[in-house]
């Protein structure tokens, strides 16, 4: 039995866990293995128990360049994630923090409760100009630490009382909490959420995403979403060839009847690390399809695991992935859904005062 920092991790050591893989970070120059000590006695290990540090964070506001992605800020209130996505392409960024983007990424978080202070003094400085900021674009606002903490509803407080627009994206039922916000900025023009639905299957979700709400949950999610006027995308990603691309369409369905306007779907990445977490969770959990997903995979990515290039990472190219592009325009089509993010307000922006400014009375 390997212990929970080796490369490869036991089962009976991460129940409930997405990877099980623990390898370093790629900037580390030393490498942990797991060895017999020649003591023919049993070992009791310490279950890996979720542990949350903090950072004071220098800015709020992540910008981008990207080309193919529909927002150029976002704001993350936390670095890795206890859902335990093995798939999840934001797992590289654990090796930046001196972490490993196996199990540390859904055992060891970062917290930054000063965003929501950090975020209004950037939003009231001189020549700020508002578009619409992701609200969870790396790893999810709405995860189990969110419950505490508490630092995405604080994040919301801001940019409502400053009518900036956001987009929030999650898997997380909790985004529930802050219906009463949602509600009052969807009525303004200023908020949509986005709710992530990789499977219908529970069984395979809880596999693939142990510690995420199951599909059910998350479309009642969509439901009470929808029922307060706040629009709604379901997001069919990522979709996974030889083993979830056959439910596209019964994902944007039950979408659509749970109140979803829009939807997107993006093929699965696999960056840096992922690849190989991803690699050893289809050999444990999937044996029998194994070796099929990641052919047809490479097939979609020009026969690599990963194609990073702009425009074609999240769609894939040649003739399956322009087979599974086609059936989400139909459907979408066939169901009344908007394609991609809803269209927000930017004109509403108030910034806050700055030193010295007058008050407005109204």
């Amino acid at each position: 039995m390997l212990r929970p920092d080796s490369t490869a991790v036991d089962p009976d050591c991460r129940p409930g866990r997405g990877a099980g893989l623990n390898m370093a970070g790629r900037h580390e120059r030393l490498r942990r293995e797991g060895a017999d000590d020649g003591w023919d006695l049993p070992e009791d290990l310490p279950p890996l128990r979720t542990e949350v540090a903090e950072e004071r964070p220098r800015s709020a506001l992540a910008r981008n360049a990207s080309p193919d992605i529909g927002f150029d800020r976002s704001l993350n209130p936390y670095r890795g994630c206890e859902h335990g996505c093995v798939y999840c392409y934001a797992r590289p960024g654990h090796s930046e923090l001196g972490l490993s983007p196996g199990l540390d990424f859904e055992t060891r978080l970062v917290a930054r409760p000063l965003l929501p202070e950090v975020l209004a003094r950037e939003l009231g400085r001189r020549g700020y100009r508002p578009a619409p900021v992701m609200l969870g674009a790396v790893t999810d606002p709405y995860q189990p630490a969110e419950r505490d903490r508490g630092i995405t509803r604080r994040l919301l407080e801001v940019l409502r009382d400053h009518r900036h627009p956001v987009i929030v994206t999650t898997r997380g039922a909790l985004v529930e909490r802050d219906l009463d916000i949602l509600a009052e900025m969807a009525g303004q023009g200023l908020a949509a959420v986005g709710i992530s639905l990789t499977t219908l299957d529970a069984g395979l979700a809880r596999a693939m995403e142990p510690r995420a709400p199951a599909p059910a949950r998350r479309l009642r999610a969509v439901e009470r979403l929808a029922a307060a006027g706040v629009p709604v995308r379901i997001m069919a990603s990522p979709m996974i060839p030889a083993l979830t691309d056959h439910e596209l369409e019964a994902i944007l369905a039950a979408g659509r009847a749970a109140g979803a306007v829009a939807a997107s779907t993006i093929l699965l990445r696999l960056p840096r690390e992922v690849a190989a977490i991803f690699r050893a969770w289809l050999d444990e959990r999937q044996p029998g399809r194994s070796a099929h997903v990641m052919a047809r995979l490479r097939e979609m990515h020009g026969g690599r695991d990963y194609d990073p290039a702009f425009g074609s990472r999240m769609t894939g190219t040649g003739p399956m992935a322009a087979l599974l592009r086609r059936r989400f325009e139909l459907a979408c089509a066939r169901l009344g859904l908007a394609r991609g993010m809803l269209p927000l307000r930017c004109d509403l922006f108030r910034p806050p005062p700055r030193p010295g400014e007058q008050l407005s009375l109204f």
